[in-house]
Parts: structure tokens; C-alpha cells; sequence
């Protein structure tokens, strides 16, 4: 198996893929979202209109657009989900047609490992609704003799108190409910098949987390208005097994920007499973 590093720049064909309003609903209720958040997870409450959860993206057309197919050949089970980005040009609508393209941007050789990234625009109606930027870590994979690529810690938080916390609890069965809007991957859901990845039992999808920490930084942050929320981005750090809380701190960095971190579990086996995190605001 060998990855080709000349598949740089590479490009899926577009594909055109709508949502509608139940699509929204269950993304959200699958991120933790409930009778606190109507706007978000009703759409026939009196007097409320119904909105859009700003990570959404990260599961419209999941897994259809993809540079991926032209980066070689690996090996699928040592793939791990490192960094995501999502940028918002326009506010999501409850309902909408977009046409996706994914274009691979990055190659890195990390020695023992590669690490792949791909951007997908989004465009509806010929103006760009969003941008998503994704890194694979792929084990075994690197030593071409190519670019090692960006390296180092960024988005570190101050050593003071953060500005907002907030503590949120997964169910123990929530990735039951999250794969309901795309990622069918069964690391999530069968035991066996997380025992084949070295987990005693299925963890929590990386995106579920990030959905989860990104309701935490629309409420805290920008006013629980998704207008205002430009930009999310993180670095997945550690696996969240379903039933685990996760706490959200938050600490002002400029105008309109904030760094964050998500931990999951409490006391002694709390751990870092989101770091570098940023999120600009309007």
C-alpha cells in the first residue's frame, strides 16, 4: 500500500446535494440539542423560527464528495480524523440544493505517517455558502521524502481562568442517534468492530464531539444567533466514549475570536479530546 503524492490538487467531481428541515432537526438533537434549544430542534414552536445548528456542514452529503480516492492506497483501520474547519460565508437555511467540491490541498510526510487534507466549498446558487477543511492522520503511511508539512501547537489557550465553561453530558447511547445523519461507521456502534481498532468498547465520532462543542461556543460566545458564527476549528486529540461529559472552556482572544478546548470525563480521568481550537465571530 502506498500513498501518491502526486494526486496533490486533485479534484472530486461536483456533486449537487439538498437537506430539509428534518435533516437540520436530527443533526442537531444528534449533537445533544433538546427542549433548551427549540429553535434549533423544532420547527413548529409558537413563535420561534426555526434555525440551523452552524457545524451542520460536516454532515451534508457526508462522505459523497471526496478527494480521498485519488491519494492511493492505505490501509482504511489506521485512518484517524486529526483536524476540521468549517468556515460559514452565509447562514445556513433550514432547507437548501448545494453543489460540493472537494479539492486535496495537502500532502504531508510525518515519517511514520502521512497526514491528508481536503477542502470542500459549498456553493448555492452560484455563491459560496461554506468552506470545510479536514485532515486524515494515516499510520504507516509516510516516508516518501516529502513536505513534513505545518507542525506545533497553535490556538494555545492562557494560563487564566477561561471566560465560559460549559459542561454538557453525552448519552450512552448517542452515537446511536448521530450515525442516523451519516457516518455509518460501525467503530461507533459494534463492539466487535471497535475491539478490531483497540477499544474496549465503541467511541464517540470525533464530529459528534465537535457538533457538541460548537453548540456550547454559539451559546457562549455569539449570542445563540448563527449569524454571528464565522469559523470553527479543532484538532482532534483523544477518544469520547458514549455516556462521557464534556466540558467547554472558552477564553477571549481578540475581537471576535476566542480559543476553546473540549475535555472529556471529570476529576482524575479528565483528558483533552479537542485542542487547538479557534472560533472567529462576526
Amino acid at each position: 500500500m502506498a500513498l501518491n503524492p502526486d494526486a496533490l490538487g486533485s479534484t472530486s467531481d461536483p456533486i449537487e446535494v439538498s437537506w430539509d428541515s428534518k435533516d437540520a432537526l436530527l443533526y442537531a438533537v444528534g449533537v445533544g440539542a433538546g427542549h433548551e434549544e427549540l429553535p434549533f430542534t423544532t420547527e413548529n414552536s409558537s413563535d420561534i423560527e426555526q434555525q440551523v445548528l452552524p457545524t451542520f456542514p460536516v454532515v451534508i452529503g457526508y462522505g459523497r464528495a471526496s478527494a480521498m480516492r485519488s491519494v492511493g492506497s492505505f490501509n482504511p483501520a489506521l485512518l484517524v480524523h486529526g483536524q476540521q474547519a468549517i468556515t460559514l460565508h452565509q447562514e445556513i437555511p433550514v432547507e437548501g440544493t448545494v453543489t460540493l467540491t472537494a479539492e486535496l490541498t495537502g500532502m504531508y510526510d510525518k515519517g511514520k505517517a502521512a497526514v491528508v487534507e481536503t477542502t470542500t466549498t459549498a456553493v448555492m446558487d452560484g455563491t459560496p455558502l461554506y468552506t470545510s477543511l479536514g485532515t486524515a492522520f494515516i499510520k504507516g503511511e509516510g516516508g516518501w521524502g516529502g513536505d513534513r508539512g505545518p507542525s506545533g501547537p497553535k490556538n494555545v489557550p492562557p494560563e487564566t481562568a477561561p471566560d465560559h465553561v460549559v459542561t454538557y453530558s453525552t448519552s450512552r447511547d448517542q452515537a446511536f442517534l448521530y450515525r442516523l445523519s451519516g457516518d455509518r461507521n460501525p467503530l461507533h456502534t459494534d463492539p466487535t468492530f471497535a475491539a478490531m481498532g483497540g477499544f474496549d468498547t465503541p467511541i464517540l465520532h470525533g464530529l459528534c464531539t465537535y457538533g457538541f462543542t460548537g453548540r456550547a461556543l454559539l451559546h457562549s460566545i455569539c449570542g445563540s444567533d448563527p449569524a454571528r458564527f464565522e469559523h470553527i476549528e479543532g484538532r482532534f486529540a483523544s477518544p469520547v466514549f458514549p455516556g462521557e461529559d464534556l466540558t467547554i472552556r472558552m477564553w477571549n482572544s481578540g475581537a471576535g475570536e476566542a480559543v476553546f478546548t473540549t475535555s472529556a470525563g471529570a476529576g482524575d480521568t479528565e483528558r483533552l479530546v479537542i485542542d487547538q481550537g479557534l472560533l472567529r465571530s462576526r
